[in-house]
């Protein structure tokens, strides 16, 4: 016999939210980075055309560039994305405690979704050059007999020699509305776990962990709701983020200039499904990235608990 119960409170600190959510972003990274470096090449302008699909991209870029190409660009990433990922789940604990007079208070979807949007907020001032020297690495297709591809220390130095600091910071804008999105994410979370049916045994462990009081098919169904939730919200902005991070601001005759000059000439050019133009292999990717995501967080929770 089962029920619907609500979810309650844990006594959780948001340096254990850190620690559990940079291993679980570097599980989660590991699994989803292929399917990321596909769906930047559909988003830019100058390369989307010459794949079909996400099938064909996919195995275009391992017969062309191998496994490696995939890869390309991770170094970035593996630096900051994990202790980011572990940024974003320890702010959202610390915006939501903000709302709460009592932490034995049942925080609403409301509140939940603020907290997420907010460490959103926050995480971009660190996605934000994160991603740029990741997309101008995933950007680049080799072929036989180009040079050998640039490291991530080479696009540093570029992007300081002629843009300075503030070239970092191209598209923050974009991707802080793009990262609003960890409010669905969260709230997606938490809600799938709320009315997830448990039995009376897993129920009566209320308290303590959620990898406890829940089953793994509750932490993974949880973990996709949520992936797909965050995406879809705001894949329009990542498309505009990763059109002007793919270009120079400064580049003559460039549409991509500012946020709203990429979606002015996005639309004009390509009508309004450029704006979920790779949103197939992200939500592919969602799926798995964030079931290993949560289910690894609870994990390392409930083992540190």
């Amino acid at each position: 016999m089962s029920e619907v119960t609500e979810a309650t409170p844990r006594d959780i600190s948001p340096a254990l939210d850190f620690f559990a959510g940079t291993v679980a972003g570097m599980a989660a990274l590991v699994v989803g980075y292929p399917f990321d470096t596909v769906k930047v090449r559909f988003q830019n302008p100058q390369i989307a055309s010459k794949y079909r699909s996400t099938v064909h991209a996919f195995f275009t870029i391992v017969r062309e560039e191998r496994i490696r190409g995939l890869y390309r660009g991770i170094a970035a990433p593996l630096a900051g994305a994990p202790p980011l990922n572990g940024l974003v789940f320890s702010t959202y604990r610390s915006l939501l405690q903000a709302q709460l007079n009592d932490e034995q208070i049942i925080p609403t979807l409301t509140q939940i979704n603020l907290a997420g949007a907010g460490s959103g907020v926050i995480s971009s001032l660190i996605t934000t050059p994160a991603e740029l020297i990741k997309i101008h690495q995933q950007s680049l297709v080799r072929s036989l007999g180009s040079a050998r591809p640039l490291r991530d220390r080479d696009v540093v130095l570029h992007i300081w020699k002629y843009h300075g600091f503030r070239g970092f910071y191209r598209g923050i804008t974009a991707t802080a509305l793009r990262d609003v999105g960890y409010g669905a994410y969260f709230a997606a979370y938490e809600a799938t776990l709320r009315y997830w049916p448990r039995s009376w045994s897993s129920s009566s462990d209320a308290g303590s962990s959620t990898l406890a009081s829940h089953s793994i098919a509750a932490l993974l169904a949880a973990g996709g709701m949520a992936g797909i939730a965050g995406w879809v919200v705001t894949f329009p902005f990542d498309v505009v983020k990763t059109r002007m991070q793919s270009t120079a601001a400064a580049a003559p005759n460039n549409p991509y200039r500012t946020m709203w000059s990429t979606i002015v000439a996005s639309y004009r050019a390509e009508g309004l499904g450029v704006f979920f133009r790779g949103l197939a292999p992200t939500l592919i990717r969602a799926i798995p990235v964030n079931m290993v995501t949560f289910t690894t967080f609870e994990a390392v929770v409930h083992l540190c608990s």
